[in-house]
């Protein structure tokens, strides 16, 4: 995938996918099936693993750093976002890694405790990661400046 352009849709998807599965694995355990529960939840993760690998090789490999373009009003809160997005992304592998194995374990009562704290931060990153995605690639033309700077 020599394609830079494809990466950030794809890493949005992802995210949002993600989001989808950790919503739907807390209504199965809130609705007792455990077997659903642990399904949405394993696949949450399997998206959170695809997503840093494809995010990991996207700035690695092309180097490419977006920067915001849009409206100077629009400054403030982007990068407010973005830097409570980064945080607390830098926390939820080993939130979720933590608390899957807490469950794996059937460590019920410290599951659930870090569950309380994992499942929220997890779903903000998950959709604060789709709202970055959008504020530069289509509320603002950040990502298509940068891509044509570098002749893509």
């Amino acid at each position: 995938m020599d394609d830079p352009t494809l990466f950030p849709p794809l890493n949005a998807a992802l995210n949002g996918l993600a989001g989808l599965m950790l919503i739907l694995g807390m209504l199965k355990i809130k609705a007792g099936n455990e077997v659903a529960h642990k399904r949405f939840m394993f696949a949450a993760l399997a998206c959170s693993v695809v997503f840093l690998s494809s995010y990991l090789y996207y700035h690695l490999h092309f180097g490419i750093s977006v920067k915001y373009q849009g409206a100077d009003w629009g400054r403030p809160p982007y990068l407010a976002l973005l830097l409570s997005h980064t945080v607390l992304a830098a926390l939820v592998p080993f939130l979720a890694l933590r608390t899957a194995y807490l469950g794996i374990q059937d460590r019920r009562s410290a599951h659930k405790k870090w569950a309380k704290w994992t499942l929220p931060i997890w779903l903000y990153v998950s959709a604060t990661g789709v709202l970055v995605y959008l504020v530069l690639y289509v509320f603002t033309d950040s990502g298509k400046l940068a891509f044509e700077a570098l002749g893509t």
